[in-house]
């Protein structure tokens, strides 16, 4: 007898009922982009239709994405060089437009999930994740600042911590830091396996955060290893974190698989700016339907083992199933 597989491909509403992988609006978190000032509303060169928002359009945007089914957000902060030095002190400060901008956010949508990045590099005056000393990114120096900076975001309100700065310790560092003062429900989604990779420079762009020399692979992962991976994901569900993320996703979708497989927290992948950037502008050039490209792109990734997708894409699949 001939095997036809055929017969069940041979309609939409066929295909639809053994469908295996579904993707929903639900597993997304939208990262965006926060800069200091007023009514501002602007367009990240390197990644179109992404754009950094002052507090205040940040608040009617994510009023927007919330109406589009949206229920979590992470926010990075945008600083000027002149507000950045070595050891990231404007991350703490207590008036600093970040931490003032999360508290806002909290306040006017009590119910979002909010979610913030900790690691030095948007406040460093050296552009790295870490404390910088001769040259030399330090560990245990760079933990203390750390925990001053997860501090300050759980008591402004923020719901998961990310750290993802890739030093060793740092989230059982943290989760001592936020239960000895209180924050016991503030969760920590660890960025388990955050590779070296060439797909964050439009990130860079838009928090004008690279480096200012040398570059992260001490700290970063080998994108050739993979057991490496299973490694940090051990370090990071002892020491207390709530979620493993991996991060980019697209090149890495045999690693978010290789930890689904292996740990029962939630796995997490971050389709990162390049990820987008690159459908983005062969769509523009009609080399390829950017609607279709985003929606293979981010099924594959739910397909490998991610139940929760932190894309740029956000809010575009919102509406295109709203």
């Amino acid at each position: 007898m001939l095997r036809r597989p055929r017969r069940n491909r041979k309609s939409e509403a066929v295909r639809n009922l053994i469908e295996e992988t579904n993707l929903s609006v639900k597993d997304l978190i939208f990262p965006m982009f926060l800069v200091e000032g007023g009514n501002q509303k602007i367009e990240v060169a390197s990644m179109p239709g992404i754009y950094r928002y002052t507090t205040d359009l940040m608040l009617k945007e994510i009023e927007a994405c919330m109406k589009l089914g949206i229920t979590a957000v992470d926010v990075f902060p945008a600083y000027p060089e002149s507000k950045k030095d070595k050891i990231a002190s404007e991350s703490y400060n207590p008036e600093t437009f970040y931490l003032k901008a999360l508290r806002e956010i909290k306040r006017n949508f009590p119910e979002l999930c909010l979610m913030s990045d900790v690691a030095m590099d948007p406040y460093s005056s050296d552009g790295h994740d870490g404390l910088v000393e001769n040259g030399k990114i330090l560990n245990d120096e760079t933990l203390e600042i750390l925990a001053k900076m997860s501090l300050a975001q759980a008591d402004a309100g923020v719901d998961i911590l990310g750290p993802s700065d890739m030093m060793d310790g740092r989230v059982g560092y943290i989760r001592e830091a936020l239960d000895q003062n209180g924050f016991t429900e503030t969760s920590i989604m660890s960025y388990t396996a955050k590779y070296a990779s060439a797909f964050y420079g439009p990130f860079r762009d838009a928090l004008d955060s690279a480096p200012k020399f040398g570059d992260k692979k001490t700290y970063q992962m080998n994108p050739a290893n993979s057991q490496e991976a299973l490694i940090e994901a051990d370090l990071d569900m002892e020491e207390g974190a709530d979620f493993l993320m991996v991060k980019p996703a697209l090149s890495y979708l045999d690693i978010i698989k290789l930890l689904s497989d292996n740990y029962p927290l939630p796995i997490a992948a971050y389709n990162v700016s390049g990820e987008y950037s690159m459908i983005k502008a062969s769509a523009e050039r009609g080399w390829l339907d950017g609607e279709r490209a985003m929606l293979e792109m981010l099924t594959s990734i739910k397909r490998s083992g991610a139940k929760i997708i932190l894309t740029y894409f956000a809010k575009e699949f919102a509406q295109l199933k709203s």
